[in-house]
């Protein structure tokens, strides 16, 4: 496609980019482009709109979305860090302002409008804080006198401070994990880790407590035959066990047309209908492929910033990722968390680009780099700083 002698910016993106990790990439978005042909239609007849609504908006979604992730990769370390930075802060700002400028969708504002479009600013948080938060904890721990890690916290207290006030718990508990695993790859000790645990524990409570919502949600969960809304998870494990192993044949599943969110938070049980457990299992060790590349590139890298933060984004999608199966599967209390490039959402689309863009950005390899060996790990002490 290109020379290695050629000096220009394609060329030199082309060489040093993860090609095997940008076609894992490409082909997760490209599965969920078909699986919102076989999850779509049936809610949107259901709900009085055209047959092809989501799948055409689906289609305008993984147009715009292929793009942001492709220019995201083109920038090298430090304009990642500012393309990160400037959304940290935009997205911020905007958090907050939905707290009083944001349309109230059942009981929580989490959206705010401009010139007709509405965006979630919850979605592009994730992704900057941990780039953000990487760099901080890289800082800190090259210069001591930096108080990155005192900082990364307060950054986090700021963002979830708003999420809670939204509310969106799950978010919250997203971005407080991010910070949680920048802790730990930054190197910290195990009582601390305990206490970390006892502490999100408390804040499980804490939320049980305080928020009706979450404590109908868990008490379905744990007692499902005791008066609560069971209908949706109902039909979607329905949907899953009548595909069996190859699935029924697109547009044959009779489950995926009962359940509401099935071209969102429950692709996976539709995708299960149609086209099985293996076409799933496959689908699943796409994602599980991706992480782990992305955490094996980023392990290359000699910029301890863009090793904490590649492998940070990369354990945040596999969270998300997880997140959403489990409520699939009903492991977990249900919680509106997307498939990434998967399930229907504009900007939850858009956002994961940005964040798999910054990804790639970040594990891109410079010329004396594709050669090193025995490069040093998160807590060595023989580190690169960040450029």
């Amino acid at each position: 496609m290109f020379s290695r002698a050629e000096k220009t910016p394609l060329a030199e993106w082309w060489w040093s980019i993860d090609r095997e990790l940008l076609g894992a990439l490409i082909l997760l978005l490209t599965a969920g482009m078909v699986l919102s042909f076989a999850a779509s239609p049936p809610v949107a007849e259901r709900i009085g709109l055209g047959q092809w609504h989501f799948v055409i908006r689906h289609a305008m979604f993984c147009l715009l979305a292929l793009p942001v992730m492709l220019v995201t990769s083109l920038l090298n370390h430090r304009q990642a860090r500012f393309a990160a930075l400037g959304t940290l802060i935009v997205m911020t700002v905007l958090l907050w302002a939905t707290l009083r400028f944001g349309a109230e969708v059942k009981g929580a504002r989490r959206w705010i409008s401009f010139a007709g479009q509405s965006i979630q600013p919850s979605e592009f948080v994730k992704p900057a804080f941990a780039v953000i938060g990487a760099w901080l904890m890289a800082e800190y721990m090259i210069h001591r006198d930096v108080p990155g890690r005192i900082l990364a916290t307060l950054v986090m207290g700021l963002i979830v401070g708003g999420l809670l006030l939204q509310p969106d718990i799950g978010q919250s508990a997203l971005v407080v994990a991010t910070w949680a695993v920048l802790l730990f790859l930054s190197g910290i000790s195990w009582w601390i880790i305990v206490g970390l645990g006892g502490a999100a524990g408390a804040l499980l409570v804490g939320a049980y407590l305080f928020f009706p919502h979450v404590a109908r949600r868990i008490d379905t969960f744990l007692n499902p035959d005791g008066g609560g809304n069971t209908y949706q998870i109902d039909r979607a494990l329905q949907s899953l066990l009548e595909g069996g192993w190859l699935g029924r044949g697109p547009g044959e599943s009779i489950a995926k047309k009962l359940i509401p969110d099935a071209h969102a938070d429950y692709v996976f049980s539709a995708a299960a209908g149609e086209y099985g457990i293996l076409f799933c299992l496959a689908l699943v060790g796409l994602i599980a492929f991706i992480v782990l590349r992305a955490m094996v590139s980023a392990q290359r890298q000699t910029s301890l910033f863009a090793r904490l933060a590649a492998s940070t984004i990369a354990i945040q999608l596999a969270m998300q990722s997880g997140i959403n199966l489990a409520v699939n599967l009903n492991l977990i209390p249900p919680k509106g968390m997307t498939l990434p490039f998967v399930s229907y959402g504009g900007t939850s689309m858009l956002a994961v680009a940005f964040g798999m863009g910054l990804m790639l950005a970040l594990t891109r390899t410079k010329p004396e780099e594709r050669m090193a060996t025995g490069l040093p790990s998160y807590r060595s002490a023989v580190v690169a700083p960040a450029e």
